[in-house]
């Protein structure tokens, strides 16, 4: 299966770290003073990247993805040191990933006298590295995942006549719904985030009612060219008339956006697209025409 990757040309990068915030996958980080890809299994080749590195030392390529192989990986990433094995292995665990992480520890194991630095250091660095994403400087991690608690005002239920939900079809996750479902044709549509009905009071009542829905979630879903083929055809087939984006202030979400311009510039027809921004709150940052 072809698919597109980040490709970085290490004479062009001179280890700025603009690149780093805008992958939402934390695939990127700033290793040895250079921009490294420190996982293939998390690049989702949306290129979010692009926009950030002011050396042009990064750009998308198409190649023939062969199976994720752990093993491969490892033997790639030993030659680039240390630092980056380490990287690696943490991206791993924090994206619970046990089945490739304990292969490479097999791998570091069965090559230890190949390796020239210390695997039991590595080892130990990466196994008492604390659960979820790190959220700190440029050395990547997901800050959407990042736990945060708040207290919730007051009572905020809505009357009962309000409470009636709009949904007018089923399914509504991307991997499930049909374009060419009666539903969608001629349809204002929302595409929200996974988390958006859930953080934004009101979600059914002044966003969905009476217009047509799907579900994604950038950062777990798998297939991201399957959801372009599937806005292409829901613009260009279905014709509907509008989209409505919604995502959540977390880095990750940002990728439904790209994957909706991909669509967009595949599309022979062009409709209004709108993103609305929701905070983990529930408060609304932005609405916007993009």
């Amino acid at each position: 299966m072809e698919r597109e990757i980040v490709k970085i040309n290490e004479k062009l990068c001179d280890g700025c770290g603009e690149c780093v915030p805008g992958c939402h996958e934390g695939a990127l980080q700033i290793i040895d003073g250079k921009a490294r890809l420190i996982s293939d299994l998390m690049c989702d080749g949306l290129g979010a990247c692009l926009g950030h590195c002011p050396q042009g030392a990064i750009s998308i390529e198409n190649r023939e993805a062969e199976p994720y192989d752990e093993v491969k990986v490892m033997k790639l990433m030993t030659a680039k040191g240390k630092n980056t094995i380490i990287a690696h292995m943490k991206h791993l665990k924090d994206h619970n990933e046990d089945g490739f992480l304990r292969q490479a520890v097999s791998y570091l194991k069965e090559n230890k006298r190949d390796i020239d630095f210390d695997i039991a250091e590595v080892i130990s660095e990466v196994h008492n590295h604390g659960a979820g994403c790190s959220t700190g400087g440029n050395g990547g991690g997901c800050p959407g995942s990042q736990a945060v608690s708040f207290t919730i005002p007051g009572d905020t239920r809505m009357a009962g006549e309000d409470m009636q939900s709009q949904l007018n079809h089923w399914p509504v996750q991307m991997h499930l719904i049909n374009p060419a479902a009666s539903h969608y044709r001629g349809s204002d549509m929302v595409l929200a985030a996974d988390c958006v009905a859930y953080s934004l009071p009101g979600f059914h009542q002044e966003y969905l009612k009476g217009k047509t829905l799907a579900i994604a979630c950038p950062k777990l879903d798998q297939g991201s060219e399957i959801y372009i083929d599937k806005i292409k055809r829901l613009i260009d087939d279905a014709g509907i008339n509008t989209l409505q984006l919604m995502i959540m202030q977390v880095p990750c979400c940002g990728g439904l956006l790209h994957i909706v311009q991909a669509a967009q510039a595949k599309a022979e027809r062009i409709i209004p697209v709108k993103q609305t921004v929701v905070s983990i709150k529930g408060d609304i940052l932005s609405e916007e025409w993009v």
